[in-house]
């Protein structure tokens, strides 16, 4: 803004008067805190609940990683001068940068450190519904019950096959629309394949996500999901083409 005119007008300032220097949004987000955007984001999809935009009839439900670190083999030399024999998620919070970092694995050659988001999206408007951050090492159905919806079908990977997350599911009253693991004796293909195509286009939004976490602890990563959820529902209220929501306050 101290460079681009036009940058300052779109945000409201004068020519003459003084713009917010670097440190400002930082000094933002410490007085706001998570708990302060969270209340923001709930309020926010209360007023589209109200205006009929988030139905819960029919949602999409998956998680994805977010990378704390890409190489962590600095913390391995420290777990090795402390005369650990191992890094892992025992070991970590006592050498890691990271406390609260964990590692998370999708397969035996795939895994990351950090963090896992949790996300649930009603699928006939495509605005997100419920987020949550967790360690990497939380399980997808055990993540399940931070953003469950209070209603409707749930559409969701292999991983939400499991027990808890079926009772997380009939808990909550909702249909399980859950794609199943090839070894379950219900295991329907076609059905399968379909539930498959059903989810896609909500996979190819969530897999564009940037990976990678720009702060350190849950309390901060749980912010950066929760920016990132209130970003994607305003963008996507624009190519909605609403012009204006009723303001829920309760």
């Amino acid at each position: 803004m101290r460079e681009n005119l036009a940058a300052k007008w779109f945000c409201g300032f004068g020519l003459s008067e003084k713009t917010p220097d670097h440190s400002f949004f930082g000094d933002f987000r410490k007085r706001l805190g998570t708990k302060g955007l969270m209340d923001i984001f709930n309020r926010l999809r209360v007023s589209l609940k109200a205006a009929g935009l988030i139905r819960e009839v029919f949602t999409f439900v998956d998680a994805s990683q977010l990378v704390s670190k890409f190489s962590n083999w600095s913390d391995r030399d420290k777990a090795i001068a402390k005369g650990l024999e191992k890094f892992n998620n025992e070991t970590a919070p006592r050498v890691a940068a990271d406390k609260q970092a964990r590692f998370g694995a999708k397969n035996k050659n795939k895994y990351w450190y950090g963090y896992k988001e949790h996300a649930s999206v009603d699928m006939q408007s495509g605005l997100v519904n419920k987020v949550a951050a967790t360690p990497a090492n939380v399980d997808d159905a055990k993540g399940l019950r931070h953003v469950c919806p209070d209603q409707g079908a749930v559409y969701a990977d292999k991983g939400y096959c499991t027990a808890p997350a079926q009772r997380e599911l009939k808990r909550k009253g909702c249909h399980s629309a859950v794609i199943k693991k090839n070894n379950m004796a219900a295991k329907n293909r076609d059905k399968d394949r379909w539930l498959s195509k059903m989810r896609a286009p909500y996979e190819r939004v969530f897999s564009k996500r940037s990976k990678q976490v720009r702060y350190r602890g849950q309390a901060k990563v749980q912010f950066q999901v929760a920016c990132t959820a209130i970003g994607h529902n305003l963008k996507r209220l624009v190519v909605l083409g609403v012009d204006k929501i009723p303001i829920v306050t309760a």
